[in-house]
């Protein structure tokens, strides 16, 4: 039996951690904010493993229940609670684990940083907010968790707060998710107006009443109530899991430290969305038209936001633009009501995205924080730890076989290719072209990092100061002060001497993220993909279960990894490894003969196909057009003018009338009083 007690120690460990290192952090030190944080995070890790395993070997039923009671409302109830099934179980298990590498990690990357105990302080935090949200029983628990992963990512992607780039891209994160949480209000809204309850199991359990009714948005224009709702939530989830149009704070958010574009990234808050879908899989269901919506935008993103990669330098972006993709990959699979497969991708790419975000940051470290990939090559026999679990990351990425990447990822495909709601062609296409997409930008990273000429040696000390401007904090004051000596003595490399390997508490979490990234998918893909595990925590009708017919050619994950040898997807990501060997290694010339030929294509993609410039002019310019001639004509014209001037003028005419009345004669007065009374006598005559 699970215990109360227990999840909540699970939630509370990270959050009373994050509460010493920030409100303490200057009398526990550097030692202990790291220490109190780790053990935190540890103890978070070890009992929901311990839940994990309770639930799948030992037999333990569901928890479902509430913990405090915040207010009723007219009968609704707002409520903390927690809903503990496999689905959350797996979700805490990969979240607490994946943040407790990351943990590890930031000892060796942020070492010496003044803001340590701060940085310590808010990724623990980070871990409280999303198991809130993963644990919810109900949505106001799980919008408290949206919620406060926003906020937090805010303030990690601005926590260099001195530089003017950071400050922009954590404000943009935060105004794009705006947009995104507008849509998700609303679908709760609507499930309270149809349901009168915030719960969960409730709500489920009402879910063919709000298919039942209709409503109208656009006057004299039915839409399915359902559809609505649930077009509504996957908004919110477009703006978390950064899907198609709401996916341009994303790159940016990489003005954060290397630990937090990984913890980001990886395991929360870019996978909340997907989990919240997958969560809402009862209502889903009841809709083909937010099914096939969800469906097209995911597709869209894995395969457009993949081509950015191919034209960035920017080793961190890179792996950014492959977070953009792969989220598409599971947005396709929550699409064709594959849930478990993109829960099941969702785990395995948390894991190698994590370790290549990880490994960027060690390859930076080394670089004396240089993150152009055109300034490095040859870095292989300089960090072999580094290079070996970069090329697992990378291979678990292309879903080459035998890794988990491939296990998952060639699921979602073949689900795809499967399935029959409306969009599952284009969406078939785009998820197969983009492999070739990934393999190409996966090893053109490779290659240019760690393989060829060892262009770093020509770089000049100018370069150096450049980037020590650039990509490290610089004011003294503010806590950012660029501290060389430190960052050298733990795997950086000086003026004087080649890079070398980063210390152990950079490589040991890159092992231990190496190690499921590669086995995992061996011991899950039967139970998770397709067993029973889930149980009733995903619903899927027989209309929409393409990954049926997956099934029932699965006979074990050695022969699934046999039947893929002999399907296209794992050649034509061969033929991008290939491609990248040809264009990088063999032929270095060629890329900017290509690019040249194919300008304007190349001008598209490097300019991101202008989602910025066109935000920028329609919304952020035109807003402020909008709200300039609102201001001239309602608060100038209409409030300072008619109002606040116009009364005071009308005053200050009326009163100067009055004063030419009051001339102290005496024969005015009795000639206003005869005018007067003349005029009430002939009024009174005449009516």
């Amino acid at each position: 039996m699970i215990q109360q007690s227990t999840l909540l120690s699970i939630v509370l460990a990270p959050l009373i951690a994050a509460l010493l290192a920030g409100l303490f952090g200057r009398f526990i030190g550097r030692v202990g904010a790291h220490s109190v944080t780790i053990a935190g995070v540890a103890i978070s890790f070890g009992l929901s493993a311990w839940v994990l395993k309770q639930l799948l070997l030992d037999g333990a039923p569901n928890v479902n229940e509430s913990v405090y009671t915040w207010l009723v409302s007219d009968g609704i109830r707002m409520e903390v609670g927690f809903l503990v099934d496999r689905l959350t179980a797996l979700m805490m298990v990969v979240v607490t684990f994946v943040s407790l590498c990351v943990h590890v990690y930031t000892i060796g990357y942020m070492h010496d940083d003044p803001g340590y105990q701060r940085f310590f302080s808010y990724i623990s935090l980070f871990t409280f907010s999303m198991l809130m949200l993963v644990m919810a029983n109900n949505f106001m628990q799980l919008f408290f968790g949206w919620e406060a992963v926003g906020l937090v990512s805010y303030l990690l992607i601005g926590f260099w707060y001195t530089r003017p780039s950071a400050i922009f891209a954590n404000l943009k994160a935060f105004m794009v998710n705006r947009v995104g949480d507008f849509g998700f209000v609303l679908g709760i809204a609507g499930i309270v107006y149809f349901t009168g309850s915030l719960d969960y199991v409730t709500v489920f359990g009402m879910r063919e009443s709000i298919a039942a009714n209709t409503m109208q948005i656009i006057p004299g224009l039915e839409w399915q109530a359902m559809t609505v709702i649930c077009i509504c939530l996957f908004i919110g989830a477009m703006g978390k899991s950064a899907q198609v149009p709401l996916h341009v704070w994303l790159p940016d958010s990489m003005e954060g430290p290397t630990p937090i574009s990984a913890l980001i990234h990886a395991a929360t808050m870019v996978t909340a969305g997907i989990f919240m879908v997958a969560r809402m899989s009862p209502l889903f269901e009841l809709s083909q038209t937010a099914l096939s919506t969800v469906l097209v935008i995911g597709a869209t993103t894995a395969f457009f936001m993949g081509l950015l990669g191919l034209v960035n330098n920017d080793i961190k972006r890179v792996v950014a633009y492959s977070t953009l993709s792969q989220l598409g990959y599971m947005t396709v699979a929550l699409g064709v009501s594959a849930y478990s497969a993109a829960i099941f991708h969702l785990m395995t790419h948390a894991f190698f995205k994590a370790l290549l975000f990880l490994a960027a940051g060690s390859v930076i470290i080394a670089m004396h924080h240089e993150q152009d990939m055109r300034k490095m090559g040859g870095l292989r026999k300089y960090m072999p730890i580094t290079y070996w679990t970069s090329l697992i990351g990378s291979l678990a990425l292309i879903a080459f076989p035998g890794t988990s990447g491939f296990f998952s990822k060639d699921a979602i495909i073949a689900a795809v290719g499967a399935s029959h709601i409306p969009g599952a062609t284009y969406a078939y296409w785009c998820v197969f072209l983009g492999v070739f997409v990934t393999a190409l930008y996966s090893f053109r990273l490779i290659f240019m990092t760690f393989h060829g000429p060892e262009r770093f040696a020509s770089a000049s000390a100018h370069d150096h100061a450049a980037h020590e401007s650039t990509h490290v904090h610089s004011d003294k004051d503010a806590g950012h002060e660029p501290d060389v000596s430190a960052h050298n003595s733990h795997g950086a490399h000086d003026h004087h001497g080649a890079p070398h390997e980063s210390p152990w508490v950079v490589t040991l979490p890159l092992i231990l993220l190496a190690i499921p990234s590669l086995v995992i998918g061996w011991f899950t893909i039967g139970p998770v993909l397709f067993g029973d595990y889930f149980g009733n925590a995903i619903v899927v009708s027989e209309a929409h279960n393409a990954l049926a017919h997956v099934a029932e050619e699965f006979h074990g994950p050695a022969s699934f990894v046999v039947h893929g040898l002999k399907t296209a997807p794992v050649w034509i990501a061969l033929l991008g490894v290939l491609t990248a060997w040809f264009l990088y290694i063999k032929r270095p010339d060629l890329p900017a003969k290509i690019a040249g030929r194919f300008s304007a294509i190349y001008t598209l993609l490097v300019n991101k196909f202008y989602f910025d410039e066109i935000y920028q002019a329609v919304f952020a310019r035109g807003s402020r057009r909008l709200g300039t001639v609102l201001w001239r004509a309602g608060d100038v014209g209409l409030i300072d003018g008619a109002l606040v001037n116009g009364s005071a003028n009308v005053v200050g005419w009326f009163s100067g009338v009055m004063r030419r009345m009051q001339s102290g004669y005496l024969y005015h007065y009795a000639f206003a009083m005869i005018i007067g009374l003349s005029t009430l006598l002939a009024w009174y005559v005449l009516r």
